[in-house]
C-alpha cells in the first residue's frame, strides 16, 4: 500500500518519508505489543470488592457490645466479690463465689448456694454434686466452659463451728442477693436456663410447692423460660434409675427447647430394661 502511495501522481509523497514509515511498522511487528502497548487487564464482575475499613467499621457495633458486656460483667463481679451485705456470712465466708463459665452463654443452671468445697475453690459445683453436673451437662453435647453456673446465694451460709455439711440459705439471705444474680442473667441473656433443687426455685420464684410437683415444667423468669428438675446431690442420695431419668427427660426438654440435636443414644438414657 506505501507503494502505491509513493507512485500515485496526487499526493507527491516523498520517498524518505515512506521508507521511515516502513522501517517503523516493522519494529512494531517485530516488538512484544505487552511491552509496546500495556493495556490494563478488564477488571472482573463478580462480588464487589468492599474496602478493609468499610469491613471493619461495619463488625465495629458487635465488637463494642461484646466489650462493654465484659466490662460490665467484670464491674459486677468486682462488686460482688467485695459485698459485705450479710455481715454473719462476711464473717464464716473463705470466699464469695461469683459463678463461673461462657458470660455469653445459651443455657444457665442456677443452683442454691455454696457448699463447703465451692467455698474453699470459689467456683460453684466442684464438689461430687458439680461432677455429677458436669456429667450431665457433657451427656447433653456441652462442654462445662460453654454453659453458666452460678447460685442464687454467693456465700456459703453459716454453721456452727464443728457442725458437718451444709445449710441451706434462708429466704431473706436469698432475696439479699438476688439482685446480683438477676444482673448476671441479665447480662448473659441466656435463651435457656435450668433451676436446680427446690430451694433455687424458691430464691428464684418464691415457690415452696414440693420438688416433685415442679420438675418437668417450664417457668418464667422475666421472658426467659426456666426448667427446674432435682439437684445434683439429690440423685447422689437416690440412686434410683427412675429418679435419673426423670432429670434426663428435664434436660431432654431443654435441649429441644434450645433447637439442639438429639440422637436416639441420648433419648435411651436411663431408661429401665
Amino acid at each position: 500500500m506505501l507503494r502505491g502511495l509513493e507512485e500515485g501522481p496526487d499526493l507527491r509523497a516523498n520517498r524518505h518519508v515512506i521508507q521511515r514509515i516502513e522501517q517503523l511498522g516493522k519494529s512494531a511487528r517485530d516488538s512484544d505489543p505487552a511491552e509496546d502497548s500495556p493495556i490494563p487487564e478488564a477488571p472482573q464482575i463478580g462480588k464487589p470488592v468492599i474496602p478493609e475499613a468499610a469491613g471493619e467499621i461495619a463488625d465495629e457495633p458487635p465488637k463494642q457490645e461484646r466489650r462493654a458486656q465484659a466490662e460490665a460483667f467484670e464491674e459486677l463481679r468486682t462488686q460482688v466479690l467485695a459485698c459485705t451485705k450479710c455481715p454473719h456470712l462476711v464473717a464464716f465466708r473463705h470466699s464469695v463465689v461469683f459463678g463461673v463459665g461462657n458470660p455469653t452463654a445459651e443455657l444457665m443452671f442456677v443452683g442454691e448456694a455454696p457448699g463447703a468445697d465451692e467455698d474453699m475453690q470459689g467456683e460453684p459445683f466442684v464438689g461430687r454434686a458439680g461432677e455429677l453436673l458436669t456429667r450431665i451437662i457433657e451427656t447433653m453435647g456441652f462442654q462445662r466452659s460453654g454453659v453458666y453456673i452460678a447460685n442464687v446465694l454467693k456465700c456459703r451460709p453459716d454453721i456452727p463451728p464443728g457442725t458437718p455439711g451444709n445449710r441451706q440459705p434462708t429466704p431473706a439471705e436469698m432475696q439479699t442477693c438476688l439482685p446480683y444474680l438477676r444482673q448476671q442473667i441479665e447480662l448473659i441473656q441466656p435463651k435457656v436456663m435450668v433451676a436446680l433443687g427446690g430451694t433455687a426455685m424458691r430464691g428464684l420464684f418464691g415457690k415452696v410447692e414440693p420438688m416433685k410437683d415442679m420438675r418437668g415444667r417450664w417457668h418464667s423468669f422475666g421472658s426467659i423460660p426456666v426448667m427446674a428438675t432435682f439437684h445434683p446431690s439429690y440423685l447422689l442420695r437416690n440412686q434410683a434409675l427412675s429418679e435419673k431419668r426423670k432429670v434426663w427427660e428435664d434436660m431432654l426438654q431443654v435441649l429441644e427447647r434450645l433447637g439442639r440435636p438429639i440422637n436416639e443414644r441420648q433419648k435411651n438414657y436411663f431408661l429401665t430394661r
